[in-house]
């Protein structure tokens, strides 16, 4: 499922797709039925870091930032982890994440690596091979940073739909599938508001980014 959200700060699903595996041709396929219908920007990107997602994205819309989901990162980091290191892990990982530059955040992974990489070095490793995806944030004040570093917002919507699709044992087709999803969404969108800070968002935006937003 795609979940975007406008200039307004309304949010809106742009698309449902299946596909039995992920991959490049499926995110591509995605992507420029996105544009087809109507997508003409993408300044910011939240996403899983799925294969090959990323490196469509900025191949249909090369001016977007792509941000890797924090909270993933750390989940999957944290796989390599014993269960009674795991809370160390965590409180570390949150130095880096949670620093005030870019700068400050290298420092605090080399402090990181230091401390856990001899025990874990693929822990480390996933870290730095996401690195450049991760910190994307750090180019955006604190207002903007926060609707942009994970994927919360649809992953609670995928919450919602799976409570709403959960009593149904078994589905005859595909588009029996779409249309029970189609009324889900219809249903938890009239729940959706406008993030608390978003006209200060949109102020940071109208900043960095005045020559791709049109203000209604």
């Amino acid at each position: 499922m795609a979940l975007g959200m406008n200039v307004e700060g309304e949010k809106d699903l742009l698309g449902i797709y299946l596909s039995e595996t992920e991959s490049s041709g499926f995110w591509l396929g995605v992507l420029n039925d996105l544009e087809a219908r109507g997508v003409e920007d993408i300044i910011i990107a939240s996403i899983d870091n799925l294969k090959g997602f990323k490196e469509v994205i900025t191949t249909v819309f090369p001016r977007t930032d792509v941000q890797l989901c924090i909270v993933h990162q750390i989940r999957n980091s944290t796989r390599y982890v014993n269960w009674q290191d795991k809370r160390a892990v965590v409180r570390d990982m949150r130095l880096i994440y949670r620093a005030n530059s870019i700068d400050q955040a290298e420092t605090e992974l080399e402090n990181f690596e230091e401390k856990w990489g001899k025990k874990y070095p693929a822990m480390i490793q996933s870290w730095k091979r996401n690195w450049e995806h991760l910190t994307t944030f750090f180019g955006y004040d604190e207002h903007v940073k926060r609707v942009m570093y994970t994927t919360n917002s649809i992953e609670g919507f995928n919450r919602q739909v799976r409570k709403g699709t959960k009593a149904k044992g078994a589905l005859t087709s595909e588009r029996a599938l779409f249309k029970l999803l189609y009324l889900v969404t219809q249903k938890v969108q009239k729940k959706w508001s406008r993030p608390q800070s978003w006209s200060r968002v949109i102020a940071s935006l109208m900043i960095t980014h005045r020559d791709r937003l049109r203000l209604k």
